[in-house]
Parts: C-alpha cells; structure tokens; sequence
C-alpha cells in the first residue's frame, strides 16, 4: 500500500467567499499556505498528499508550481476532495458546472482520486426523495470524473445526508459511485467500520484512515482512539483494496505535524510502510 495525508491537518477547512449566494463559486479551502503541510506529511514519510479542490484555484492557470512542489518533496498527488448540496434539483448545474471545474483542476494537478463529500439535510429533516435526486447529480459528476482519468468515490460524512449505516445503504442502493471509506465518520455516525467495508467491498476504491475519541466525537492519530484500527484495516486488505491510503487529521487540537509521524508509525507496526 502507498501512504498519502490530508492537507487539511494544517488550517482546517473554509468555505470560498460568496458561495452563499453563487452555489458555483463554492469550493472547500484549507486556509495557509499548502507548502506547510506538504513539507510536514514528507517528513513524516508519506508518499502522497490530498487536498481541497479551492486549494488548487491559485494554481489554476499555473498548476506546474503546484506539481514541482510535491515532486521536490517526493510526494504525489493522490486525491482531490470536492463535495456540494446535491438534494437541489433546480441548483443542479451550477453544482455540476462547479464540479466540472473541480475536475479540470483535479486533472491538471495529475490526481489519481476524486473524492466527493456532502449531501444537504433540509430544515425538515432528510427526505426519502433526496437520495435519488443527489444520486442523479452525483452519478453524473463520477463520469465526468472517470472520463478525465480520475477514480470518483463518495465519503460518508457526519452531518450530511449519509451519515448513519441506513442512510449509507439508501444513498449507495441509488447511486452507482464507489465508496471512499472515511472509517472515523462511518464510526461516528454510529456504522461498524469493519461491517461498511466488507458489505462495500466490491466498491471500495478509496479510503481515509483517522482514528476517533467515541466520548469526546474528536479525531485522533492513529491507534489513539477507539477505532479497532488493525481489524479496519484487515477488512480494507481481505476486501482486495491495492490502493493509496490517506491518512487525514482534521480538527485535531495537538500538534498536526507530530501526529502525523505518529500516524505513519502506527501503519509502520502494521506493516503497510515497506
């Protein structure tokens, strides 16, 4: 297995300005400058980095800085996350005109995953109808994906759409995308890790290892938490996954740079790390 971390251990996430009242200029930022994060996932012995698609927006028109960067610090650029409302009909193609940009931008960098996140919660409350609305749209963006050369998968992700086992199950039987398998959220969403990632199994395309403190909902470095990390990852092995691994730490309050270590280490001892 190649190992990869997120970008956005080092800044959190934001939002681009004016995606309140534009749905097509919103795009997910790690506010800083990348280089940060980029010069501690090498040093912690990462091969590969994931980012915010509205990180590449700088590079938009330049992206072979960005390229050269990760390539002096020996790293690859596995995987671009995106995500949207989804559950707007009408909103449809301003999200997709979004996430066709997102794509170029993806492509250009020569990203290898597309990982698409989200999935809107009305004020009422999740709708049965909303599944099948966000799986047109969402099938969609994966073959835009697909025909760039990109791997799409969707991330469960607390407070979206499908966040609990039997939402994962309604949002998955509607829509054919693979599974990007954030073990920490199916976790926190009250899933069995394990248990989403052998029922998936056949769509697993990507994965996304942190662990979590179940009393406290807060991220941890891996093998600090409460996950049952060696069996998550036996599952991601006996499912036949032969992929990047991105290890990600958002919202952690320690020091992201030695968490990271320490997370590399920990899939050292499972002998992921050759």
């Amino acid at each position: 297995m190649k190992l990869a971390f997120e970008m956005n251990a080092w800044g959190g996430v934001v939002g681009t300005p004016g995606a309140v009242t534009d749905i097509g200029s919103g795009f997910y930022v790690t506010p800083g400058d990348v280089t940060v994060g980029l010069d501690a996932a090498a040093a912690a012995g990462f091969a590969g980095f994931e980012l915010f698609d509205g990180n590449l927006l700088p590079f938009e028109d330049d992206m072979q800085t960005l390229r050269a960067a990760a390539a002096d610090r020996g790293l690859t650029p596995v995987g671009v996350y995106s995500g949207g409302h989804f559950i707007y009909r009408d909103a449809h193609a301003d999200e997709l005109a979004r996430f066709t940009r997102s794509i170029a931008l993806a492509s250009s960098l020569g990203a290898r995953h597309f990982v698409l996140g989200g999935g809107a919660i009305r004020h009422t409350g999740r709708q049965e109808a909303d599944y099948e609305i966000m799986a047109s749209l969402l099938d969609e963006v994966a073959r835009r994906a697909e025909d760039a050369g990109l791997i799409p998968s969707y991330h469960p992700h607390l407070g979206s759409i499908a966040e609990s086992p039997d939402q994962i199950d309604a949002l998955f039987a509607a829509s054919s995308i693979g599974l990007c398998a954030d073990v920490a959220h199916i976790a926190g969403g009250g899933g069995d890790a394990v248990a989403v990632i052998q029922r998936y199994a056949d769509r697993l395309v990507n994965v996304h290892l942190k662990d979590l403190d179940a009393e406290a909902g807060g991220f941890m470095p891996l093998g600090e938490g409460d996950l049952p990390m060696s069996a998550i990852i036996r599952a991601v092995v006996d499912a036949g996954y032969d992929d990047w691994i991105t290890v990600e730490l958002d919202g952690y309050a320690g020091d992201a740079s030695a968490a990271a270590k320490r997370s590399f280490e920990f899939l050292s001892s499972e002998g992921l790390v050759s």
